[in-house]
């Protein structure tokens, strides 16, 4: 039975409902477990996210230590690991090398391989878990190690196999499709649009496991209900082409709930595009879970390699699936190989291509990390034997996802995430593009070689914003760049090759103390006139949003003669841009390291320093420079955090969510909701920067598989934020 909507209090017009988002957790749609019921869910809360770090082929300990320093504290949702189990260990190379490959050729499901055993790899789960971070695993289930393997090859736990027997799991040869058998075309697969043979017939001279025979079926769901019993949440299931789609939902009709949520794993299926058959294309399998978009990964090479301005035109892509049923990525160890999209190689086209995936609203999105290359069957480093060794960030290891500019686009998405659609998608010329999520966040990238100044709808409350890829918010401040809104839009400066990023959970912090005076005075020594000729120098654009008393101006001060010397008096005064920003471009000796201020500075000589260490800068050899910042000190207000609780039960695919009469929490529409985390299910929680002094009407809805929005019934919730500080509601679903 529906149940009861807001009252509406006159504001009938904005009761607006549309479809609801799918579930954010798993999106298998089978038959529930007939295993033995999972272990009790273990104390941990899990980050409310769908952002994934996919490390692959880093080792357990490096993996661990990832989580605990740089995943968890960014907010992601999980990270993919390689694959666990036991593979081949072939003879290794001229070079001494291992190739990477290895790993999707599995002789037992023991835990030990070339990234540890399985007291290192429940470590490695742990660590993460308590860093709030899921674990999701690479799961290679279609086959075994190759036929074609030298005689005497054996596993990296010592494990001995031959071509159809495997007898660490055991598998015998009535286990396989064997060529000649039941394998129409007698080996190999010959025609990939052919359904049969791609489910029956071998990949690379794989052993391709019978999945029609239960015992199969039993002993791949043993296998992965280790790894659930571990702590695992999720699998990125490897070829899952090549087995029939019924004979999957059977596997995972065996599998137990996780251990930390309570829920069936999620799932992410690797279905390579490029099939004119229907049944062999990614869509055709999200009956059994999300499904990795390959044409989305290609088109955004195409754009960044292009002219990013063809982002506006993803929702007209012939995409592998719905947005809702993707687990997107610019790239995989698959595909960087190949040179079909962009890998580490294409430089700040592959950075801002992370970027825009984390913030446009198409699947869930991952950042992949992984070792450099030059030969694409290169091993990846280890210890001599093959063991993996542990990952060195710039030695020989990419680690995209703990830059700041990729940690704070986590947090973007984090914040975005209530909002599927983009809006105001504003296209300044072909490589300088921006857009808004709803009120919630807003971003703008520059693909070119020149600094942009533009204006944009931004969709975000006035105010004062901090640029989460050049820096963090912190409790006084920003680290990096801020953005001023007014009026919903804000005049941004996106310097050549970068982007700047901006989010309502990344404002600047409340109530720092204002200096009236600095406690230390400059702590660089004036520096002598060089001499510098016009063309050595770099026209240096300073950007800061300051609160001015009346009387006051406002000037950047510096360690040399063009920025005063730090004498505020010589300094440079900056000219107002309207919404309390303040702007000069001063000439700068160019590949020279300066520190500066800004000061207060009134008619009558009073100085104001701004408050923190000096700043500093280095210009650049050639080019434009520009900074851009938030004077230190100034008092700013921000929103009151609010944490809404809902004690609520739930089907398999209904989620909850917190709906009112305030765009932050979305204005009545279920559209625009906020998504409650049931992390603590079956409590559901979020939250949520509501404006201070501020009376409220909330609901709460659930949203259903189907897209049917229910609402609980009853009169509409209030509640009223303070001044300041936090606000909590605990409420139980009528």
């Amino acid at each position: 039975m529906q149940s009861a909507r807001p009252h509406p209090r006159g504001r009938a017009g904005r009761l607006l409902l549309a479809a609801a988002l799918v579930a954010a957790g798993g999106t298998v749609a089978v038959a529930a477990a007939t295993t033995a019921p999972a272990p009790a869910r273990a104390a941990v809360v899990l980050n409310d996210s769908e952002v994934t770090a996919n490390l692959w082929e880093w080792n357990w300990t490096s993996v661990a230590a990832a989580c605990t320093d740089h995943l968890g504290p960014a907010g992601y949702g999980a990270v993919q690991v390689a694959p666990p189990q036991e593979s081949v260990k072939l003879p290794a190379g001229a070079d001494g090398a291992y190739p990477w490959y290895e790993v999707y050729q599995p002789v037992s499901y023991k835990l030990d391989s070339r990234f540890g055993n399985r007291r290192q790899f429940a470590a490695m789960v742990t660590a993460c878990h308590d860093a709030g971070v899921r674990v999701y695993v690479d799961a290679v289930v279609n086959h075994m190690a190759g036929t074609n393997n030298p005689a005497g090859t054996r596993g990296y736990a010592g494990t001995e196999f031959s071509g159809y027997n495997y007898p660490a799991v055991p598998y015998g040869a009535g286990d396989f499709h064997r060529p000649g058998d039941n394998c129409p075309t007698g080996g190999a697969i010959s025609d990939w649009n052919n359904e049969a043979q791609v489910t029956s017939c071998e990949l690379l001279s794989l052993s391709d496991l019978y999945t029609e025979k239960e015992v199969v079926r039993n002993k791949i769901a043993a296998y992965l209900n280790d790894l659930i019993g571990l702590g695992v949440d999720g699998f990125r299931v490897d070829a899952v082409k090549h087995i029939r789609k019924d004979d999957f939902a059977a596997v995972l009709g065996k599998l137990n709930n996780t251990v930390a949520e309570g829920r069936r794993p999620y799932v992410a299926q690797e279905i390579f595009d490029g099939a004119s058959n229907p049944a062999l294309q990614a869509r055709a399998y999200t009956g059994n879970g999300d499904v990795l978009d390959f044409a989305y990964a290609k088109g955004i090479r195409s754009a960044f390699q292009g002219s990013i301005s063809a982002l506006a035109n993803v929702p007209n892509w012939n995409l592998d699936a719905p947005g809702a049923n993707v687990f997107s990525m610019v790239t995989n160890h698959d595909l960087e190989r190949d040179g079909v999209v962009l890998s580490y190689k294409n430089g700040t086209d592959y950075v801002l291509a992370n970027y825009f995936a984390l913030a446009y609203p198409h699947g869930k999105p991952s950042v992949y990390d992984s070792f450099t290359w030059a030969d694409r069957n290169q091993s990846p480093p280890h210890d001599g034997t093959g063991r993996v060794t542990d990952t060195v960030c710039g030695a020989s290891w990419n680690c995209l996802s703990r830059t700041t500019g990729v940690k704070g686009m986590v947090g973007w998405a984090n914040a975005a995430r209530p909002v599927k659609t983009v809006s105001d998608f504003t296209t300044v010329n072909s490589n300088v593009i921006g857009f808004h999520r709803g009120d919630r966040a807003w971003i703008g990238i520059n693909d070119s070689g020149s600094a942009t100044t533009a204006t944009f709808a931004t969709g975000l409350a006035d105010g004062r914003y901090c640029d989460v890829i050049s820096g963090v918010a912190t409790g006084s401040g920003c680290t990096g760049g801020t953005v001023t809104v007014s009026g919903g839009r804000a005049t941004v400066t996106v310097p050549a090759n970068d982007a700047v990023a901006v989010h309502v959970n990344a404002r600047p912090g409340a109530s720092p103390s204002p200096t009236v005076s600095p406690t230390v005075s400059p702590t660089a020594s004036p520096t002598a006139s060089p001499t510098v000729s016009p063309g050595d120098r770099i026209a240096t654009t300073f950007t800061v949003t300051a609160d001015l008393a009346a009387g006051q101006d406002v000037y950047v001060v510096g360690s040399i003669p063009e920025l005063g010397s730090w004498t505020p008096a010589n300094g440079v005064e900056l000219a107002t841009q309207g919404g309390g920003t303040y702007r000069a471009t001063v000439d700068l000796p160019r590949s020279t390291g300066v520190e500066f201020k800004f000061v207060k500075l009134t008619t009558a000589g009073a100085v104001t320093w701004e408050s923190g260490a000096n700043r500093t800068l280095i210009t650049p050899a050639t080019g434009t420079y520009a900074v851009t910042e938030t004077f230190r000190g100034d008092t700013v207000t921000t929103a009151v955090a609010t944490t809404f609780s809902v004690t609520a039960t739930t089907v398999y695919g209904q989620n909850v969510f917190v709906v009112g009469d305030i765009p932050a929490l979305g204005g009545w529409n279920p559209a625009a909701a906020v998504a409650l985390s049931s992390a603590a299910y079956p409590v559901w929680r979020a939250t949520v920067d509501l404006p201070a002094d501020t009376a409220v009407e909330y609901k709460y809805v659930r949203k259903n598989p189907d897209g049917t929005v229910t609402w609980e019934s009853g009169a509409n919730r209030t509640l009223t934020t303070p001044a300041g500080g936090t606000r909590a509601v605990t409420d139980t679903w009528r």
